[in-house]
């Protein structure tokens, strides 16, 4: 299998041989790190664009926080919130892919321009999702997930978190080929911050390449997390505030480019855009 780059990648990416960087774009008011921040829609827009100019290969659009504790939102004022920002992207020239747990957000995006779905439920939040990106034939994103964010805190135990958390992206990854998504468009997501505690987190950036193996392109998303705010500690016990963690997330865009991700999904989109062109040709030896 071609791991380089999902079936289905909008024209302007398959050339890429390095790691892509994919924007993150919080259409919402209650996300960790941007919530409030581009709930208006043009506001939401015109981000969007920017971090595109600033190099971001496309940008990821959610309309729902998945922080821990954050409050689901239904299916309908999701998108409300994001529709008209996919379709003023699309129309910007600006690829797009829907961060979503519903089916029926997913198909909306779709139709709205959105060229790939991102589940960080791995299709375990909507049985119907696995279905309908089969008919939708996009790629799709199945991201390791054991529960909601009011619970998942609750959910972060593990035997070996490698082991374990390949075994059940594994099972995931069988319910999406049986229900018709091809095999040449899925990409895995280890889920970082998704009921894991520190430690569980850095154990998988370690073994990068145990889930490289598997045979799917792979997506990053460490940008910001609280595992990383922990590492960064003041001497005082303090942690590192979400706004100054760009520089850690750079470093794990660098060695994640290494390694031989895919992408990374990141806020600050201009330093990962520097650093998985160094982390691509580190790997490969050449620049």
């Amino acid at each position: 299998m071609n791991t380089r780059h999902p079936k289905g990648l909008p024209l302007s990416l398959l050339g890429v041989d390095h790691a892509l960087v994919a924007g993150v774009l919080n259409v919402t008011p209650d996300s960790f790190s941007d919530g409030g921040k581009f709930a208006d829609i043009d506001a939401a827009i015109a981000h969007g664009v920017e971090l595109h100019s600033q190099g971001a290969s496309f940008i990821d659009v959610g309309g729902e926080s998945t922080r821990p504790g954050a409050t689901r939102v239904s299916e309908d004022d999701e998108q409300v919130r994001v529709l008209e920002v996919i379709s003023g992207l699309t129309a910007a020239g600006v690829p797009v892919s829907i961060d979503t747990m519903h089916a029926s957000t997913a198909v909306a995006a779709v139709e709205a321009g959105a060229f790939m779905v991102n589940d960080v439920s791995g299709g375990l939040a909507d049985a119907a999702m696995v279905h309908a990106v089969a008919d939708l034939q996009v790629p799709y994103v199945i991201m390791h997930w054991r529960g909601h964010s009011t619970e998942m805190n609750d959910l972060a135990t593990y035997a070996d978190v490698v082991t374990d958390v390949i075994r059940e992206l594994g099972a995931r990854v069988e319910v999406a080929l049986s229900a018709g998504i091809a095999q040449e468009a899925i990409v895995i997501d280890p889920g970082l911050g998704f009921a894991k505690e520190a430690d569980h987190n850095w154990a998988i950036l370690n073994q990068l390449t145990k889930f490289k193996a598997l045979g799917y392109p792979v997506l990053i998303g460490a940008s910001r997390k609280r595992f990383i705010g922990s590492l960064l500690k003041s001497n005082d016990g303090l942690m590192r505030p979400i706004d100054q963690r760009d520089g850690a997330t750079d470093a794990i865009s660098a060695l994640a480019a290494a390694a031989g991700v895919w992408a990374v999904r990141v806020h600050d989109v201009v330093g990962s855009v520097d650093a998985v062109r160094v982390g691509s040709a580190w790997r490969l030896g050449r620049g």
